[in-house]
Parts: structure tokens; sequence; C-alpha cells
């Protein structure tokens, strides 16, 4: 049996890989996962990006919830932080978003959230899975008055937008902001958000047509953002990726401020109005070493969940944290909403910069980033896992680790997707860490052919 879901839904190239038909199924065993338990006729909102393949999968999506009784609530191009407010918001029995992120236009992807508006456990994606995989479990089939219908979230965007500005108490006048919307899903929530508290905006990429989704824009593609930056003397930029659950920043000057160092400037901001729960910031295995020494310094623990914002998240939900994320932008404000939001992160740092009367190039000095120097050993797919059980490749990274264990750090992991074994080495000497890395990746590839 293959497997459908990865580490953010289901997700492939639309019309060969993510069909209509597999829509459908989704639809369908979605919807009657979710909402089984339900003694009403369940409603569930669904909303997308931009992309051309959208409304094809949109159609077939809604036609498999309505299938099982249940019924579809469109919201149209909306972020997906958007429906993980507003299906608590509404009240909704379960939400789905059709996008792929930060993916090139010709892939799609869906992703399922539940009545708190929270991506779905393992548990629950594997019976998603196993009913569309098998087809063994018969699934209502309605008749009549029973079959579902849709109906439209008119207020959707606007009330999405209402949530934002609440998020913080500040207005922004005097603030002047690049948006690099990616030409995807923030394009009208974004600039409508930061007007509204009063910035003043230049903007690019804010024109989707269907096709130009991500197209060398957003965050993946930093470059247009600084330097509208610089050509407009804008203070700040934001870059949001396809699905704008993304969010990353750039100074005054054009000097980029990631994940790591938003949730520094956001968690020491916290800290300051003891807003910060624990005292505790939760990262990622991948989290720069700067991050964990800003921590120290500044009496906040940072935890380093796995690579991924659902791991991100367990940890925070487990342990009451209300601030995580990863480097790429992703980050989960979870006293306002309960998954990464771009726009939201964006607000964040604004009110940042509000109270504090720093510039942000001033507000990114709270942490160093260490440089970092990653190399893939590509090996046989069957063995990537059990790299640590060869005693040479052992003996090395020991050796490794120890090498740079008082200035830095080797972390070895393994791809989820590609057979690959990452080698990363973060420390001061970027020379030193570039051949070593290079040199133990070709010994993992020579030991794991």
């Amino acid at each position: 049996m293959g497997k459908l879901f990865g580490t953010d839904g289901v997700r492939g190239v639309a019309n060969t890989e993510l069909t209509g038909e597999l829509s459908y199924q989704l639809g369908r065993a979605g919807a009657y996962v979710l909402t089984k338990e339900k003694k009403h006729a369940p409603r569930i909102l669904v909303a997308m990006d931009t992309r051309i393949s959208g409304d094809m999968l949109e159609s077939a999506l809604v036609a498999g919830i309505c299938a099982v009784g249940a019924h579809a609530v469109l919201a149209g191009v909306l972020p997906t932080p958007a429906v993980a407010y507003l299906v608590r918001q509404y009240r909704l029995d379960a939400g789905v978003v059709i996008s792929a992120s930060h993916n090139p236009v010709e892939y799609n992807g869906i992703k399922f959230f539940n009545e708190q508006g929270y991506k779905l456990s393992d548990a629950l994606e594997e019976e998603i899975e196993e009913i569309v995989l098998s087809r063994t479990e018969v699934l209502p089939c309605p008749t009549g008055s029973a079959i579902g219908t849709k109906s439209y979230a008119e207020e959707a965007l606007d009330d999405y937008i209402a949530f934002l500005r609440n998020t913080t108490n500040e207005r922004f006048e005097g603030i002047k902001i690049a948006l690099d919307c990616a030409n995807g899903a923030a394009y009208k929530a974004a600039p409508i958000a930061m007007l509204d508290l009063g910035a003043q905006l230049c903007i690019i990429h804010n024109g989707p047509d269907g096709t130009n989704i991500n197209e060398k824009c957003g965050s993946t593609h930093m470059e247009d953002l600084a330097a509208l930056v610089k050509e407009n003397g804008a203070d700040i930029g934001f870059a949001f990726d396809g699905d704008a659950d993304r969010c990353l920043a750039m100074d005054e000057n054009g000097h980029l401020i990631d994940g790591d160092k938003i949730l520094a400037i956001c968690g020491c901001d916290m800290k300051q109005r003891n807003a910060l729960h624990k005292n505790t910031i939760v990262g990622t295995v991948m989290s720069n070493l700067g991050l964990s020494i800003m921590g120290r310094e500044n009496e906040i623990s940072v935890l380093q969940a796995n690579v991924g914002d659902r791991y991100v998240l367990e940890s925070m939900l487990a342990n009451g944290y209300n601030l995580g994320g990863e480097q790429s932008g992703h980050i989960i404000f979870l006293d306002h909403n309960s998954t990464g939001d771009g726009i939201l992160t964006a607000i964040q740092i604004l009110s940042v910069m509000k109270r504090s009367g720093k510039k942000a190039s001033e507000l990114g000095k709270i942490m160093e980033v260490m440089p970092q120097i990653l190399v893939n050993a590509r090996v046989n797919n069957a063995r990537k896992n059990a790299y640590m059980e060869v005693p040479e490749i052992k003996a090395a990274i020991e050796a490794l680790q120890e090498k740079f264990s008082a200035d830095g750090r080797v972390l070895i992991r393994t791809s989820g997707t590609e057979p690959l074994v990452r080698v990363m080495i973060e420390g001061k000497d970027q020379e030193a860490m570039e051949r070593e890395a290079k040199k133990l990746a070709a010994f993992i590839e020579d030991k794991l052919q």
C-alpha cells in the first residue's frame, strides 16, 4: 500500500498525482472520519490558494464531502491560517485547505483541520488514508434530502482580517512596510490588514493569475523584497509563501530576519511583558545555535522539537508553551492561532518595533546567526536510516561531534522523502566546517551504497 499523507497533508502534481478522483475520495473519507461521531449534519469549511488547479480540485473535494451527507462551506481564496481560525470562530466541524504552500504552480495539496483548528494527528491521517487506498470500509451514501449541500462564507476574508487587527493594541502609523505576497493567498488579506492598522505600504507580487504563485517570489526568493525595501526606504519588509502560513522579514538595510530571529525578537518581547509561558521558546533540531545562545543570555529556555511545524505544535500543546516555530518562518503564536500564520507574524514583529522604538536592524541584533553548513550524502534508500548501525560511520560522527563540541554542533538526520543523509555542522570556522562536512558526507556515501 502506498502512502498519501506527507509532513503537511497530501501533495502532488495536480491532475496526474493529485487527481480529481483522489480529491473526491479524500473529501468523502476526510468528511466521514472527522465528523462520524456528530449527531448533526456536519459543516466543513473549504478554502484554497491561487493556483489554477484549485477550482478543479475544489469541485471534486466538495462533491466528496456532500456525498457522505456533510455540508461544504466555501470560503474561496484564503490563507491557510484563516481556515484554522474560522473553523473555531464559525463553530464548524472541520476545515480543508487546497494548497501546496511554497511549491511551484504545477503542484497542489489537500490538508485537513479538525474542529479546534489543529492539523490532524498521524492516527487520523492514517484512518483517512486507509479508507481511500483500501476502499474496504463502506461509507455512508445518503439519498434525497440527506445529501450534503454547499454554501458560501462571503464574510470569511473580512472576519479573518478583523481577527488579525485584534491581535495587537498598536497602530503602525509612521512605519513604511514592503510586502511580497508571493502571488498567493495573502494578496488581499495582508495589504488590507496592514492598511487598516495605519501602515504605509509598497507591494510586489500581489497580482495572482493562477500560474505565477511562488514564481521567483515570496519567502523562498527574497531578492525582490530586499531590492524593494532599499529602493523605497522601507522600515521593514515581509515575504509570505503561497498559502501565507510562513513569513520571513527583511530589515531596512535589506538583511534577512529568518524564523529563528523572529522567535528571538518576539520571545524576548513576550518575556519582558510576562507573556511568554514558562519563559520557553520551542524551535527544532535545525534551529540555529545562535537561538540557544540568545536564550541563555536572556534566561529563556529554547527547546528543540523534530523538524516540522506539527512537532513544534505537539510540544507546545503538551507542555503549555505559547511560542514556537521554524527557521523557515513558520511561527506559531498559540495565544492567537492554532497554526503558523504569516500575516499574524508580521503584525507581531511590527508591534515589537512600535513598542520598543527600535529599527528592524536593531531588533535583529538580539541574536547572532552562527554559520551552518549542510551537505547531503546520497545513499541507498533502504539503508539510510541505519547509518548509526555501521560502526565506522558511528565512530566518524562521534569524532566530529567531539571536534566541534566547544563552540558548535554536528547534526545528522535523514531525509523523509529522498535517499539522503544530511550532514549539518554549525560553528564559527566556516572553512573547517565545510571541509569536515564534505568529508563525512563522502564517507557515509561510500559506506551506504
